[in-house]
């Protein structure tokens, strides 16, 4: 059973930074596909980041520049970094996981799913 296990989020001012981390049970997690996604009270999850198996990277329009996603494959770990934010950042942030080839921009590309962590960027 995989396991994905969020932390770092909380209650930051705007401007202020914040460092997620997503601890997976995965015993070849160097193999799989990585990312974020959010969702605000009601909207749709949508995705913020991913770093594919081969390290390449992609962003969403809204945090490119501000956010960098990486992963530490000896620690089974994938990381947000999150600059700038912003109160429109605010949002349960959720770790996803996959080793099929298919889209990675949208939650259905993804079969395992953390529980989530809250960030609340306000003053």
């Amino acid at each position: 059973q995989v396991q994905l296990v969020e932390s770092g989020g909380g209650l930051v001012q705007p401007g202020g930074s914040l460092r997620l981390s997503c601890a997976a049970s995965l015993r070849t997690f160097s193999i799989y596909h990585m990312a974020w996604f959010r969702q605000a009270p009601g909207k749709e999850r949508e995705f913020v980041a991913a770093i594919l198996s081969g390290l390449m990277t992609n962003y969403a329009d809204s945090v490119k520049g501000r956010f960098t996603i990486s992963r530490d494959n000896a620690k089974n770990t994938v990381y947000l970094q999150m600059n700038s934010l912003k109160p429109e950042d605010t949002a349960v942030y959720y770790c996803a996981a996959t080793t099929f080839e298919g889209n990675f921009y949208r939650p259905g590309g993804y079969d395992n799913w953390g529980q989530g962590t809250q960030v609340t960027v306000s003053s």
